[in-house]
């Protein structure tokens, strides 16, 4: 939220001078008149490296620095799911339920993980696509060599495979 946003203070509660937080207040947004908020809000000002952050919340039974520490979060959430876009190249979940979601991040984590171990032994350098590539190929010519190296299943049969016959 800007700053700049106009706010009808209804009640303004107490703030530490040692706090992050230099704002805290029970308010209604907008304009009266026109667009403001019918329902009131808190309205949580703090700071974090000289620059000023505004959060609007339902929520009065947190502590203004809980609500900024929630907020910080948030955004440190933000900036994962970009990591994870970027470099597992994951644009949108597969996986609906808590669990399902927990696995599928998981898994790209373990995936980029293996990768990042495979690229830094073998190549001495970061995950790239150019490796993934190479990778990839890899390990379908190995497919492609084990397959070659599998007994044909149409084949004999060795006496060990022989079905199992009840006696009469």
């Amino acid at each position: 939220m800007k700053g700049n946003t106009h706010k009808t203070c209804l009640k303004q509660y107490e703030v530490d001078p040692d706090s992050i937080i230099f704002y805290d207040a029970k308010v209604l947004l907008g304009q009266p008149g026109a667009k403001q908020t019918r329902k009131p809000l808190r309205l949580v000002g703090y700071v974090v490296d000289d620059v000023k952050y505004w959060v609007a919340t339902d929520r009065f039974d947190l502590t203004a620095e809980d609500i900024a520490l929630i907020y910080k979060l948030r955004w440190e959430i933000e900036k994962f799911f970009a990591w994870w876009k970027r470099h597992l190249k994951v644009y949108h979940f597969i996986a609906r339920s808590k669990h399902g979601l927990m696995v599928q991040i998981l898994s790209g984590l373990i995936t980029y993980l293996l990768l990042a171990i495979y690229c830094h032994e073998q190549h001495g350098e970061r995950v790239s696509i150019k490796r993934i590539r190479q990778l990839r190929i890899q390990i379908q010519n190995e497919l492609r060599e084990l397959e070659n190296l599998a007994p044909d299943p149409n084949s004999a049969r060795t006496p060990h495979s022989e079905p199992l016959h009840a006696s009469p």
